[in-house]
């Protein structure tokens, strides 16, 4: 089968039973008249910070264990002064493992604003969670904005665990669950009654969002608890992340059989090889947005033209400028999606985009399979569980069985009741989406094109198969925004700056549909922080439009000699 024809089958029919929304006894779900959601009202924090905690101490199953004032501007996020605010730090549910004996607890702070606009933002954090991450609340890619200097009572939590034990607490069968789901589920209700006691009243509006395993979060908190959100902001979702996982250790094992060092797969697929790739690529697929301007705009079209039969093969020894017969071979299902023993498909493609040449690849195809897919299959997903005290990250990924690996995610035992394979993704749930819908709530998507850890294929195929749940149209409540060059999370040959908290903001709570949104390339100066990987030819400041899928940001043909650096030469079509 061609690569075209495997993009093909995949977007139309792949995995039914684990892609979230993707199919419904109900398949046409019957318009509505979706309700307006009225504004959130300020308020300011009901007495004094530092006498805080003693008034919460009445938090089921929490322990409030500080309440401190924080000056304005003593935090600084992104060249901005966060104004003054609370910080609440605390737990839930501490115990004692009766699995490794450690001790366990949901540790979380909340930052609360001294001038609240009446708004909860649920920060969902990334990787295996393990820490308390500044509660600030991530407004977009590029660390425009944040949620607290908006003004939102932000929460961030460890999600059950510590970091110190790395991915051995997937030992305790509760902290896989906590992690997986339930501590969100925990700390919602917590939280807002803690924003009760702070302000008088419950949030007005309540938000959550992440990037990465916070984007997970977020579809399993929409997935599993549509009455609870209003809107939910989510970068590159990995909501299938163990699949995602094993695909990436699929990908490591296919590095290691063309590498010419064994004891470094990257020597399977060489910077130098990757950046001929990505170069040609760029040649074959560039102009297909209308212009010349080194970003894949088109991504679709690029799947549908492109394939590693576009590169010059070798026909002598590598060298950087062609890739040899058992290269394109190795690589190739890389591309196309991983699949099992005998040809079963179980993740996405992944699109060839710019990236492919990045330092951001470097680290998700080369590392992260051996060290951070390995511990998360073999410890805190897999049954049984494998041995902390013996686990060999790079051994099991690179030796180990792919179909072993997919078996253990879906299975369970007496201690371990609960399969990967169901508490990590989101349940088949189009009910709950209606809801969320049918409430007025409104979900918003960014995902970078070249994210080379999740595919953005595969949030494509999810959004497909939300609006054909919705009567093919999910773009009254959803909305995914594609990010060509931009890797996980950000960064990239990319215009990977944005605010899109206002925007859902303005959207629940007043109708405004989210258009006309623009990207901006963080060159030098830029206060989110500079992006190396912005090519110098480029503005420092180029902008683009930040289109909802499936338009395309194309140059507008009658724009003559458009600036093609600034999103005003480009239209959503």
């Amino acid at each position: 089968m061609t690569k075209h024809n495997i993009f093909h089958a995949f977007t139309l029919a792949a995995l039914s039973s684990t892609l979230l929304a993707c199919n419904s006894s109900n398949n046409d779900i019957s318009p509505v008249e979706i309700p307006q959601l009225s504004p959130a009202t300020a308020a300011n924090l009901s007495g004094n910070c530092n006498d805080l905690a003693a008034s919460m101490s009445a938090l089921a199953n929490t322990t409030i264990t500080s309440s401190s004032e924080v000056a304005a501007g003593e935090l600084m996020v992104a060249g901005n002064d966060i104004p003054a605010h609370c910080l609440v730090t605390g737990s839930m549910f501490e115990r004692v493992s009766d699995i490794d004996g450690n001790v366990y607890a949901i540790r979380f702070e909340m930052r609360l604003p001294l001038h609240w606009n009446g708004r909860f933002y649920h920060q969902g954090n990334g990787g295996i969670d393990g820490s308390v991450v500044t509660a600030v609340g991530d407004a977009g890619p590029g660390n425009l904005s944040n949620a607290l200097y908006q003004g939102f009572a932000v929460l961030s939590s460890d999600a059950g665990h510590s970091g110190a034990l790395g991915p051995a607490f997937g030992v305790d069968p509760i902290a896989r669950l906590d992690y997986g789901y339930k501590a969100v589920e925990k700390l919602t209700p917590m939280a807002k009654e803690l924003i009760s006691i702070a302000y008088g009243k419950g949030p007005d509006r309540s938000y959550f969002g992440g990037c990465s395993n916070g984007g997970r979060h977020t579809f399993n908190t929409f997935a599993r608890m549509p009455d609870e959100y209003d809107g939910y902001l989510a970068g590159a979702p990995g909501f299938r992340l163990p699949y995602a996982a094993i695909a990436n250790i699929f990908g490591a094992q296919r590095y290691l059989s063309v590498a010419t060092d064994p004891s470094d797969i990257s020597t399977g697929f060489t910077a130098e090889e990757r950046n001929m790739v990505a170069t040609a690529a760029l040649v074959k697929c560039d102009d297909l947005d209308g212009i010349n301007d080194g970003l894949i705009g088109d991504v679709e079209a690029c799947q549908r033209v492109f394939s590693l039969d576009d590169v010059p093969s070798c026909s002598s020894e590598r060298d950087g400028t062609c890739l040899s017969s058992q290269q394109k071979e190795a690589l190739s299902p890389i591309f196309s999606g991983a699949v099992t023993a005998s040809g079963e498909a179980f993740y996405a493609p992944f699109p060839f985009d710019t990236g492919i040449a990045s330092p951001d690849y470097n680290f998700w195809d080369f590392f992260a399979p051996l060290v951070l897919d390995s511990g998360g299959v073999g410890l805190i997903w897999g049954v049984p569980v494998a041995d902390p005290a013996t686990f060999n990250g790079p051994e099991f990924a690179l030796t180990g069985s792919i179909d072993d690996m997919l078996t253990s995610i879906e299975s369970t035992d007496d201690v371990y009741t609960e399969a990967a394979s169901s508490f990590m993704i989101p349940p088949n749930n189009a009910e709950a989406l209606s809801a969320v819908r049918d409430r007025g709530a409104k979900i918003m998507v960014y995902h970078g094109v070249s994210d080379a850890i999740f595919s953005a294929l595969d949030t494509i195929n999810w959004y497909n198969n939300l609006t054909a749940n919705h009567n093919d149209d999910a773009s009254d409540f959803a909305r995914l925004y594609l990010m060509p060059g931009m890797g996980h999370c950000s960064g990239g040959a990319a215009v990977d700056q944005v605010d899109l908290l206002t925007p859902l903001v303005a959207w629940v709570e007043s109708g405004i549909e989210p258009e006309g949104l623009v990207a901006t390339a963080r060159g030098a100066g830029n206060p989110g922080g500079e992006n190396p990987a912005i090519p110098a030819s480029w503005a420092a400041d180029r902008t683009r439009p930040l289109c909802a899928y499936p338009t395309v940001a194309r140059y507008n043909a009658d724009a003559g000699n458009g600036d093609v650096e600034s999103a005003e030469s480009f239209s959503c079509q």
